[in-house]
């Protein structure tokens, strides 16, 4: 009569008056098992499966065997086939709980070793390379971030970035990056100013030379920054330690003191330390953001290029210009 008013099963009903008879037997609130109930894990069963994972992986283990955050570089279906053969139950699944709770995790390996000793002078260097832009900005003088970009093979070649395109029909380029096949290969030259937020690339079809680097100053400061700039005495450059404007190449030097000397202005150069280029502000404020501005859009022409750069902002303002630098004779080359 029960079952037929509440609609519960028959064998449902006796269990029911055994828990109203016992009710110390019931499970605790929130449960809906008393506690041990359901399967016991494979580790209750199998006593020496943790053990006998361990021994597989151990020998294979990389990193600090201390440290309680470690990685395997074989995978849990290889690991659960070893158990298998050793008379283990175990399933893929079962071997990435264990070694999570191991300590194990799945990790890549990250660029962190400069492969070489570091200076104990080199957080000074920062603080001081800071400290004179900052003095340089409050003062009003232009400051600006200068290095090389990755040259561009030109021509029909995959590039960076994704484009809309209807589904099924993405641009086609060849497989291989041949140079032979390539129009030519362009340098792009980067400058930034770190007070109004905006670059200036001059896009090179020659080497990436200190007088093509120089060059590129000399045509920046023509066009912006003695408008922008007119009560200027001081230029402060942050280039890296090396490529065109490297801290030991004589040309760079001796180009950039013919430029003062034309413009009549101080330049002033803080060179990063080896091995921190990507402390430079125009690596993560323009060329990330040119990384982005090909969209998938094959570079055909230098024109296509010079457009692809100017059209490159970001949410925070930047504004970008860039020009094609045809390889003329430049000042003081020959």
């Amino acid at each position: 009569m029960v079952a037929e008013v509440t609609g519960l099963d028959r064998a449902t009903i006796p269990r029911g008056l055994a828990d109203l008879t016992h009710p110390d037997q019931l499970p605790p609130a929130g449960r809906q098992r008393r506690p041990g109930g359901g399967r016991k894990p494979r580790t209750a069963d199998d006593p020496t499966l943790v053990a006998a994972l361990l021994a597989l992986v151990e020998p294979t283990t990389r990193g600090d065997p201390e440290s309680p955050l470690r990685w395997t570089c074989k995978s849990c279906p290889q690991l659960a086939a070893a158990l298998q053969q050793q008379g283990h139950a175990v399933s893929p699944s079962t071997v990435g709980r264990l070694l999570h709770a191991a300590g194990f995790s799945l990790q890549a390996p990250r660029k962190m070793m400069e492969g070489q000793a570091q200076h104990p002078d080199r957080d000074a260097q920062f603080h001081y390379i800071a400290a004179r832009t900052a003095a340089a900005q409050a003062a009003h003088q232009p400051v600006i971030s200068v290095d090389a970009k990755k040259k561009e093979l030109i021509g029909h070649f995959k590039t960076g970035g994704q484009e809309w395109q209807p589904v099924g029909q993405p641009e086609r380029v060849p497989v291989y990056d041949f140079r032979s096949l390539a129009e030519g290969k362009a340098t792009p030259y980067g400058i930034y100013d770190l007070s109004r937020n905006a670059g200036w690339v001059t896009v090179g079809s020659d080497h990436d030379t200190a007088q093509f680097a120089v060059a590129s100053l000399r045509r920046w400061w023509t066009d912006r920054g003695r408008t922008q700039y007119p009560g200027a005495q001081t230029l402060t450059i942050v280039a890296d330690g090396g490529g065109s404007n490297g801290y030991r190449v004589r040309l760079w030097k001796a180009e950039l003191q013919r430029l003062a000397t034309d413009l009549d202005l101080t330049i002033q150069v803080s060179h990063l330390p080896p091995g921190t280029s990507q402390g430079n502000k125009i690596e993560h404020r323009l060329f990330s953001v040119l990384s982005r501005a090909w969209r998938g859009r094959p570079l055909t022409s230098f024109e296509t290029l010079v457009q692809c750069i100017a059209s490159a902002t970001t949410t925070t303002g930047l504004t970008v210009h860039a020009e094609y630098d045809e390889g003329l004779i430049r000042p003081g080359s020959s």
